[in-house]
């Protein structure tokens, strides 16, 4: 779910250097994508949208890189140049999810494994022809969503959506809401692209990156009206729990990126890994279970949809636990 937003003309920002009033739809859709028809390839079709952006950044800085000139920032004159954690959670944030070239001592552990996959010619194509569009190159700056979606509507974050058939199908049932989806595996970004074009979703984006540090880095605090973790990988084995993603520096971290009504949905059909989630979810401060224990599918927004795996599962008798927590304002 990662691209362009519309922009780059000198009205998208005002003379004082800050935003001029989003475009809007008065059906409160996202702008429509062109109409759609003939073969696969005429289904990929570009949106039509200058994918183009300019900076809002009003304050004299080094001249940015071509990439970050084309991304849609929030940062303003006198603003914060990015959501890092604070101190207390630095240390912890940086067990967790990386292997920068640091000292050993520091270095970051990684919560997923970038799998080999085949990329098939449909996905690729979808790439090429979508991708300048709908996936946002990672940048060490906050996001501006109302130039990124060309619009104002809440915005609903998914962590590792995997071959993103349940994402495209939350996108086309809510269209009044724009998502911003993570994922490193690459076959899969392609798939969900490839369901953008058959499904003309004009409210969904890709970041294609390390979600720990986009997190950090590209989204602002208290900015998110939800986020959804679905089926993370459980690491089951007891010497990789310490990959697993739900730790509390990261959860203590999404719970700053909610508005005061904004939630975090997780699910997993890991039992042990649920009791781990409802433990580290339970003891964040910031947040408040919407119900006792584990909860369900619906989370006030949405109801997450159904897999064919997860259907599969239940076939066989295994379970799938869901949590839901909301933000804790105090």
């Amino acid at each position: 779910m990662s691209g362009a937003g519309e922009g780059g003309d000198e009205s998208a920002v005002s003379s004082t250097g800050g935003h001029a009033p989003a475009p809007s739809a008065t059906d409160g859709h996202a702008p429509a994508l062109p109409a759609i028809d003939g073969d696969e390839s005429a289904l990929l079709t570009r949106a039509g949208h200058d994918p183009s952006f300019t900076l809002t950044d009003g304050s004299e800085r080094a001249p940015a890189t071509e990439a970050e000139d084309e991304l849609p920032y929030s940062e303003k004159a006198g603003d914060e140049p990015a959501s890092a954690p604070n101190a207390e959670n630095e240390s912890a944030l940086a067990a967790q999810a990386g292997d920068d070239p640091v000292p050993a001592h520091h270095r970051r552990i990684r919560s997923f494994v970038t799998r080999a996959g085949r990329t098939s010619p449909a996905q690729q194509r979808a790439r090429d022809t979508l991708g300048d569009r709908y996936v946002v190159p990672y940048v060490d700056r906050p996001l501006d969503y109302s130039r990124l979606f060309g619009r104002e509507a809440p915005v609903v974050l998914e962590i590792g959506f995997g071959m993103g058939a349940a994402t495209a199908e939350i996108a086309e049932a809510h269209r009044d809401v724009d998502f911003l989806g993570i994922e490193v595996h690459s076959p899969g970004v392609g798939a969900l692209l490839k369901l953008v074009g058959e499904s003309e979703l004009t409210n969904l984006r890709i970041v294609e990156h390390d979600a720990v540090e986009v997190i950090e880095r590209m989204i602002a605090p208290t900015s998110l009206a939800g986020v959804l973790v679905w089926f993370p990988d459980p690491w089951h084995k007891a010497r990789h729990n310490k990959r697993r993603l739900i730790q509390p520096a990261f959860v203590s971290m999404l719970a700053g990126k909610l508005k005061a009504d904004g939630f975090i949905h997780l699910a997993t059909d890991w039992e042990e890994y649920a009791v781990q989630m409802l433990d580290v979810l339970g003891n964040e401060t910031g947040l408040l279970n919407r119900a006792e224990g584990f909860g369900s599918a619906e989370n006030g927004l949405l109801t997450r949809p159904v897999t064919k795996f997860e259907k599969r599962g239940k076939r066989l008798g295994h379970g799938v636990w869901d949590l839901v927590f909301g933000r804790q304002v105090r």
